[in-house]
């Protein structure tokens, strides 16, 4: 007994004649006649009783069809899912980001879930390191990370560059008689720093001390960790200062600190969305790329 032969027993069911069901189901009436019977005798019973035109269940015959529904309906479910599925409207999609870089899903999330809402969304963090090993160890489909990285492994899209702002609590901006919105890199001269520093490799961090000495001075880091919550959280507390990324904040809310513009510097953050270069990729992370791209074009 196969599928086939159950949707032409509940097609003879439904219709109620043989020679109706042959018809919707374009094929002869000898052929569903023979399947009809090959069918009662693997089950050993009788599943339709013959009167006149007429046809009617029998006990075994109405079992049999009420299953029968089941396994078609559930049939016809797996294959519609499968095939949204190969079109990215359901399944799994697994994120990674970088707590720094986090706002870039956040600003896209809501239109992608809104767009295919069967999709069903799974989000790690991590420093860059970490997130290009989940990559490569298949953990997640798509990763946004801070640069420089090594990206020889991955397909990559570049996002937006992100200025670098100084963050202080409110009792150093007192302290330096800091009036305008933004402060001079020569200012954080002496000032405790918490920065970020990732895992392993180089990265921000480098970037923030190789601009401080370019200024002239040694900067007097106390703290370094590769989770911007915890700098904020400690920065927040008086513990000290930091240089980060500006859109690092939206994710973010923070209290007893001033965000200023550091007027003299070019540095930036670069960040992008990388994914394997030789894996599979299911149709739903293709779909979040191309958001990205659209995106980035516009910007």
């Amino acid at each position: 007994m196969d599928i086939r032969q159950l949707q032409y027993f509940s097609t003879i069911v439904e219709e109620g004649q043989i020679t109706r069901a042959a018809k919707k189901l374009h094929m002869a009436q000898p052929p569903l006649s023979h399947q009809l019977k090959l069918l009662e005798e693997e089950l050993g019973v009788k599943l339709i009783e013959r009167s006149g035109k007429k046809l009617e269940l029998t006990n075994a015959g109405k079992v049999l069809y009420r299953k029968a529904q089941k396994l078609i309906h559930q049939l016809e479910e797996t294959i519609i899912e499968v095939k949204e599925t190969d079109e990215g409207c359901r399944g799994t999609l697994s994120l990674g980001a970088s707590k720094s870089c986090f706002s870039f899903f956040s600003e896209r999330l809501p239109d992608f879930v809104k767009k295919y809402p069967l999709v069903s969304i799974q989000l790690r963090e991590g420093d860059s390191f970490v997130i290009g090993e989940q990559i490569k160890n298949k953990e997640i489909d798509i990763g946004v990370t801070r640069l420089p990285m090594d990206l020889s492994e991955f397909s990559y899209l570049h996002l937006s560059k992100d200025p670098y702002v100084a963050v202080l609590h409110h009792k150093w901006v007192r302290e330096m008689n800091l009036c305008s919105s933004t402060i001079r890199m020569e200012q954080l001269k002496g000032i405790p720093l918490l920065l970020l520093h990732r895992i392993k490799g180089s990265g921000q961090y480098e970037l923030v001390v190789d601009e401080c000495r370019r200024h002239g001075f040694e900067p007097n880091t106390i703290c370094e960790c590769p989770d911007v919550t915890m700098i904020l959280s400690l920065v927040s507390k008086g513990m000290g200062a930091t240089i980060i990324p500006k859109y690092s904040l939206l994710s973010f809310q923070t209290s007893n600190v001033q965000v200023l513009q550091i007027e003299n510097t070019n540095i930036v953050a670069e960040s992008a969305l990388i994914w394997s270069k030789d894996r599979y990729l299911p149709k739903s992370a293709k779909n979040f790329i191309e958001m990205f791209e659209e995106r980035v074009q516009l910007d």
